[in-house]
């Protein structure tokens, strides 16, 4: 029996997946007991260093949560920036018109190319010369710019990628209608494109949320991974138990936006028909839709 993706596996070929997955949970188990037991070799395992996040409120109210509140403020108002911008200069590098194509070719590779740290950075610098911004305000100001130029390139890329993964029927059969190429990009392609860039563009929010934490590494920006050092200060040194919280805030955060999105996902596909086909980072990476007509 055959799939239409691989041959179905026969009876030695599902013993030796069944032997294969035992040795990787015996070796997991074994990978999780010496992670265990060095932890408790070291007392971090200690009811005393989890105590305070569980039975003293202050440990949310003065660290995590503001924190997280940061995090939630920079990555939400980067989210809320480069979405429309990496959409503009997505259709942008589709235009007919070469003076239009190329400098947002230009722009996005630039930014697309150039590490966020590095562009967080140059933001604070350039910030630190204004008297506009205050002291306290710079490091966010700072953090949002580089996660938008990023981030708005990398969608900007999403964007393209996603309206190439159309069939160029799609666009033969609005130009026979007498629709001009904008009326055509905003009624026709664009909505058709949304359920196959939602995978690649909640990844790259999901970065957004997790890239703030770089600004509380070199800027001092008070986000959610910044209150470790502090939190694990005032309670002697818990920095194992603050690092997991912390851990599992984030994972709180990001497994809840990307709920979020495969719900809307589903509601996008059973509210209309879509082509089946999907935008990945790696096809953004690449260039593009491998094999897929220009729009």
């Amino acid at each position: 029996m055959t799939s239409v993706l691989y041959d179905a596996p026969g009876p030695r070929a599902k013993r030796r997946n069944i032997l294969y997955s035992v040795a990787f949970l015996v070796v997991l188990a074994a990978a999780v007991w010496w992670v265990i037991s060095k932890l408790n070799e070291k007392s971090q395992l200690d009811w005393v260093k989890w105590k305070p996040f569980v039975t003293d409120s202050q440990s949310w109210t003065t660290y995590l949560l503001p924190g997280l509140q940061n995090t939630l403020i920079a990555a939400a108002i980067s989210m809320v920036i480069a979405l429309p911008l990496g959409a503009v200069f997505g259709i942008a590098r589709l235009s007919d018109h070469r003076w239009v194509r190329v400098p947002s070719a230009v722009v996005v590779e630039f930014f697309r190319s150039i590490p966020v740290l590095i562009l967080m950075l140059i933001a604070n610098e350039l910030y630190s010369k204004s008297t506009a911004i205050s002291t306290d305000d710079r490091p966010l100001y700072a953090v949002i710019t580089g996660l938008v130029l990023y981030n708005a390139s990398v969608l900007a890329e999403v964007v393209r990628a996603g309206i190439l993964s159309l069939p160029k029927g799609q666009t033969e059969a609005a130009q026979a209608i007498g629709l001009r190429k904008g009326q055509t990009m905003r009624s026709i392609l664009l909505p058709q494109s949304v359920t196959a860039m939602l995978p690649a563009i909640v990844s790259q929010l999901v970065v957004i949320v997790k890239d703030t934490a770089l600004g509380g590494a070199l800027l001092n920006f008070s986000e959610l991974l910044a209150s470790v050092r502090p939190l694990s200060a005032a309670y002697g040194a818990n920095t194992i138990a603050s690092f997991t919280v912390v851990a599992l805030l984030f994972v709180a955060v990001n497994f809840s936006l990307t709920s979020f999105a495969s719900w809307l996902e589903r509601r996008l596909r059973r509210g209309k028909k879509s082509t089946g086909a999907t935008v990945n980072l790696e096809d953004v990476n690449a260039g593009g839709v491998a094999g897929a007509p220009a729009a």
